[in-house]
């Protein structure tokens, strides 16, 4: 278990660089282990007017991981896997919002692996 957690906070270190200097971590580090076609799930609330970006990824390169953003009636409201499984994605809602997260490995890429999914909001 402590190489498990060894490699999320490899990935988790990785992935931070997509939350750059204009926007503020959460605090969380939303971890997952996957294994072949695996779905986790995380769930946030998003404040409306506030300008957010979800960085997702496993494994030591980006494109590892995707991830499909839900409102809460399980409408997608963005799905990486048609943007190249872009590692981020920047958003606003006008009103705030609960949402799921789903996240599962690429299948093509990767059979297991570390969900690292972090969140950070513009100030």
């Amino acid at each position: 278990l402590p190489r498990v957690f060894a490699q999320c906070d490899t990935v988790a270190t990785l992935c931070e660089k997509h939350i750059t200097s204009d926007f503020i971590s959460d605090g969380q580090i939303y971890r997952s282990m996957l294994i072949d076609e695996e779905i986790a799930e995380f769930h946030s609330t998003f404040f409306g007017e506030s300008t957010y970006r979800l960085a997702a990824c496993s494994g030591l390169t980006d494109g590892n991981l995707l991830f499909t953003l839900y409102d809460k009636d399980h409408n997608v409201i963005f799905d990486n896997s048609k943007y190249k499984n872009a590692p981020y994605w920047d958003f606003q809602f006008s009103s705030s919002m609960d949402c799921v997260i789903e996240t599962k490995l690429d299948p093509i890429s990767k059979s297991s692996g570390c969900a690292v999914l972090l969140i950070g909001f513009k100030q």
